[in-house]
């Protein structure tokens, strides 16, 4: 298990895990469950927010797949493709282009936490530092092998277009098994620059004032600049990526954003590589051998939820939030930019909608060490308090969330596995706007029988 949410140790237990080293085994597990009634749990990297990927709350008997041992990645330089299996982590990708791709540096487009699963995080989107360049993971997947409810493996041109299309960002595990991914590799420059920038509650007016400047700065800059801000209990973080040279970087944040007052001493220059280690808070220097790590185990309960901001938060805003964060022990909200290529690819380009006209994301984050009922209820109570605090501000009608941030307060399936598409677009339209229905006829068609199932699966349209 990666990660434990706060209800994961109260749900019934897997009837087995199984660990497949090919394909054949998975196809067989597949047809024995359904054959007799067992429901599937794919597991990739085992981050799912809610724990979605290895327990089930609406089963009595299910089995866990985890892909872990299928994660193979093979790169195409000249073609500048990856094909890569999906029980593969994101530091696992991002070693083998580093190491492959040296005389011309290439990077993929996808998130900061080396030990996520390449199978969950494209299928649910997937930001990442290089999103307001060249978007989301999920666009920029070329080819996928999928196996369906009949054990068939089926490649893009045998799924259909529809297929294709929703389980890049629609929640693929609805659909099917994706068995590896054809990626778009990216060009990067050989140099790079990354920096970290902290304000502390101390600072008062100018910490809000910061916040509030970047929100319009980091959507407006070049599609080359990435910079998102951290928000803990007693300071806040600018934490940025540019594609490009320090002697570059500061001339553009002196005219776009002096009042963070960026030196070149607060920049490190390094390769896109490099960058990903930073992100991950590994120390500086230390071997890209460490994003091949996957035993880091997160022990702490948690909790988090997201929002889409459309137009600036007031600076009276943001003092609530902080003061808000301050009656929590271990509080995180997390900024993160939109606009560059994000603003020019269309809402239904992929299921995930979010796209033009949303300045940034928000993820809110609040994590504990003890047990009880009562000590959870506290931290929750916390979280719903600031959640519904920040709803002024926020995206509306619906008000968006982002699907790779689960969240279930937003709404379940039934357990009997027969909802109604109009019962589940009380939380399906926050994930996915308008493009919920078309996933949901999508579902009807490629598993009509509702066979892949969870607790925020899509629903077929018709089923009753």
């Amino acid at each position: 298990m990666r990660y434990m949410n706060n209800a994961t140790s109260r749900r019934p237990q897997p009837l087995l895990i199984l660990t497949p080293s090919h394909e054949t085994e998975i196809q067989s597990a597949l047809l024995c469950c359904r054959d007799h009634g067992v429901e599937l749990r794919i597991r990739s990297g085992g981050h799912d927010y809610e724990g979605l990927s290895y327990f089930s709350s609406s089963a009595s008997y299910y089995i866990v797949v985890d892909l872990f041992n299928l994660n193979d990645v093979q790169l195409d330089l000249e073609s500048e493709t990856a094909w890569v299996q999906a029980g593969a982590r994101l530091g696992e990708l991002y070693y083998a282009i580093a190491k492959q791709s040296t005389s011309a540096p290439m990077a993929f487009p996808a998130g900061i936490c080396p030990t996520v699963g390449l199978g969950g995080h494209i299928g649910g989107g997937g930001l990442g530092t290089l999103t307001r360049k060249h978007g989301l993971a999920a666009d920029n997947v070329l080819d996928a092998y999928l196996m369906d409810a009949r054990g068939r493996i089926l490649n893009r041109k045998s799924m259909g277009e529809d297929v294709f299309w929703a389980i890049r960002g629609g929640g693929a595990a609805s659909f099917g098994i994706v068995l590896s991914w054809k990626l778009k590799l990216v060009r990067v420059p050989p140099k790079l620059t990354f920096f970290k920038v902290s304000t502390t509650l101390e600072e008062g007016d100018r910490s809000n004032k910061l916040i509030h400047k970047w929100q319009r700065f980091a959507h407006d800059a070049p599609e080359d600049l990435f910079v998102r801000t951290v928000i803990l209990k007693v300071d806040g973080t600018f934490e940025s990526l540019f594609l490009g040279t320090v002697e570059k970087l500061i001339p553009l944040m002196k005219q776009s954003f002096p009042e963070l007052g960026l030196t070149a001493g607060n920049c490190t220059e390094g390769s896109w590589a490099e960058s990903t280690l930073f992100f991950s808070g590994y120390k500086q220097g230390s071997p890209l051998e460490v994003l091949l790590d996957n035993t880091e185990i997160q022990r702490a309960k948690f909790k988090a939820k997201s929002d889409f901001v459309t137009e600036p938060i007031p600076e009276s805003g943001f003092e609530g939030m902080w003061e808000i964060a301050m009656e929590e022990d271990k509080p995180i909200v997390i900024l993160e930019p939109f606009g560059g290529r994000m603003s020019r690819i269309h809402e239904s380009y992929t299921p995930f909608p979010h796209r033009k006209g949303y300045l940034y994301n928000i993820q809110y984050l609040v994590k504990w060490e003890g047990d009880g009922v009562e000590e959870e209820q506290r931290h929750l109570k916390w979280m719903n308090k600031l959640y519904n605090y920040m709803e002024p501000y926020v995206s509306k009608s619906p008000r968006a969330a982002y699907l790779n941030y689960r969240d279930l307060d937003l709404g379940t399936n039934s357990v009997d596995g027969k909802t109604s598409f109009s019962e589940a677009s009380v939380w399906g339209a926050k994930y996915f706007k308008g493009n919920f229905k078309r996933l949901s006829e999508t579902k009807s068609k490629f598993d009509p029988g509702n066979f892949f199932r969870y607790e925020q699966s899509i629903p077929p349209l018709f089923h009753k």
